[in-house]
């Protein structure tokens, strides 16, 4: 396959069309076969339950080209899982888990020209999504839905090395207690819209968002899970019903577990304690890690003894180990990899 003519060393994180994406109908109770199509837009009622009750979530995830040449996705089957999890939540139809991943493996396929090379950092970001398209005026859920997949190829979340950032203690809450904070609905991270630009205009790189009901527990910032280093080496994740299970979280907790043979814990984690760790990183699709050097409450400063400079020792074995496995330099457990060709 003949790469298509990009500078990959040049790429952002940012959308660039390809030439296929996958989308299928839900009309009277069932899905329709699905298409893989050239046309890039999306046509629907000015009143389609999307437009008018938000009723959308999404996923991501990417392809990647490994040591060996093979092009992979790392995982599709936990993101087809999450998405059903989020449909029921938001009374959406679900497409069926095994014809999701065949639908991702179909796109990357049809668009492998724009898989990145091993070793340009880049990789083919997949974003796939559901929407109420049917329209919907009454408060209630939509009859018609779309369900699309679509690709761009992206660049490292890190250009010159994954520097810490800076974060501050959230004044406005995420999620509610039992919402849809636990879901990746299109809805949440339009509420965090306002807040994320708030904290770039103050000079903070994120939020860190607390329990709504208490104000005493560490949550999640607006895209990512935190995951912090004891001074013990152990590794430890906060556990909240109202957070989302991040597929890159989990996979980071097996990985400490079994390659590096560290302990982890996934517990509830107090703001108070935060002071008491090592290292601090938030994980997730598009970064991995991004190490977090301090974080800011009210005026008060946390700098994490891992500093300003480079990630934390622990930090950095857990992501060679996962980039290594997501790579195909270090073997994977089962299941772990699929291969598209």
């Amino acid at each position: 396959m003949e790469k298509k003519n990009i500078d990959w060393s040049a790429l952002g994180f940012g959308y660039i069309q390809t030439d296929k994406r996958f989308v299928s109908n839900y009309k009277n109770g069932a899905w329709d076969e699905g298409v893989l199509t050239d046309d890039a837009t999306v046509v629907i009622s000015e009143c389609a339950g999307v437009l008018q009750y938000s009723q959308s979530c999404f996923e991501g995830l990417k392809a990647y080209t490994t040591q060996d040449g093979h092009i992979v996705c790392f995982r599709p089957d936990l993101n087809a899982s999450r998405m059903k999890d989020s449909c029921e939540r938001l009374e959406m139809p679900v497409f069926p888990e095994d014809r999701w991943v065949q639908a991702v493996v179909d796109v990357v396929k049809a668009n492998a020209a724009y898989v990145p090379p091993y070793g340009s950092g880049a990789t083919l970001y997949i974003r796939p999504y559901m929407f109420g398209s049917s329209a919907v005026i009454g408060v209630k859920p939509a009859e018609e839905y779309q369900f699309r997949i679509f690709t761009t190829p992206v660049g490292p979340y890190f250009k010159g090395g994954a520097k810490p950032i800076t974060i501050r203690v959230s004044d406005v809450d995420r999620a509610a207690p039992r919402g849809t904070g636990h879901i990746k609905a299109g809805l949440n991270y339009a509420m965090s819209l306002y807040n994320i630009v708030d904290a770039h205009n103050k000079g903070f790189d994120e939020n860190m968002y607390l329990d709504p009901a208490t104000r005493t527990k560490v949550e999640e910032t607006g895209g990512a899970n935190f995951l912090f280093v004891t001074k013990d080496n152990t590794v430890v994740t906060p556990k909240s019903s109202s957070i989302l299970p991040s597929i890159t979280r989990r996979s980071l907790l097996y990985v400490a577990k079994e390659y590096l043979g560290l302990k982890t814990e996934e517990r509830e984690v107090y703001l108070d304690e935060v002071r008491d760790f090592a290292e601090c990183g938030l994980c997730g699709t598009a970064a991995v890690i991004s190490p977090v050097g301090k974080i800011v409450d009210h005026g008060k400063e946390i700098c994490m003894p891992s500093g300003m400079n480079e990630m934390g020792p622990v930090t950095k074995k857990l992501y060679d180990t996962l980039t290594g496995i997501q790579m195909g330099s270090i073997e994977a457990p089962e299941g772990w990899i699929k291969v598209i060709e």
